[in-house]
């Protein structure tokens, strides 16, 4: 988040901060934060109505209370400039929604600026890992607090996926998640992760 300062201007900065920040506390996909309106956030029932999902579906999110105070922060800016014929949450220093084309190479130029480089040319840290850290986390806490297989389909219907599966494809790879999994299995042989 520090590595923000590098944007020029103080609504920039602010702008990035809230959309790394809302994509990591939420799992929700660019294109939705992106495409939010300020009617889909409600920070009285501290919920964001996500309208155009994948598969143009429709889901509700409820929102930590600590991502409600900062986006009412973000909203409350006074260096907030005029939306241009558009009520999006997270705006441009346009006054316009912001769009993945800037808001990817941006978020490669904090990756640099962070020293943060590709492994390789087809691995490479995307903007989009945020949606995978936090599927992965979810689980890795209920596996430390519990059930996990109680939460999957809740996280599944949470990210928005048709399918549980295309939730337990974003596990598949986690290390941490398959130690995890590992302990389960040799704590109690013949039953569930």
């Amino acid at each position: 988040m520090r590595a923000t300062v590098i944007l020029r201007g103080s609504h920039v900065q602010t702008t990035y901060r809230t959309l790394i920040s809302l994509l990591a506390a939420t799992g929700m996909r660019i294109g939705e934060a992106i495409g939010l309106d300020r009617d889909d956030y409600d920070a009285g029932s501290g919920m964001v109505t996500i309208r155009h999902g994948k598969f143009d579906e429709a889901r509700d999110l409820p929102l930590h209370p600590s991502t409600v105070a900062a986006l009412e922060d973000y909203l409350r800016r006074d260096d907030r400039p005029r939306e241009r014929n558009t009520s999006t949450l997270l705006i441009s220093s346009t006054g316009k929604r912001l769009r993945y084309t800037v808001v990817q190479p941006i978020f490669k130029k904090l990756l640099h600026h962070c020293g943060i480089v590709p492994r390789s040319a087809t691995c490479r840290p995307k903007i989009h890992d945020r949606r995978h850290s936090f599927a992965v986390s979810t689980i890795v806490d209920d596996y430390r607090t519990g059930d996990p297989d109680s939460r999957v389909a809740i996280l599944s219907t949470y990210l928005g996926h048709a399918d549980p599966g295309s939730t337990y494809w974003y596990l598949s790879a986690a290390p941490e998640l398959l130690a995890l999994a590992g302990d389960r299995l040799e704590r109690h042989p013949g039953g569930h992760a």
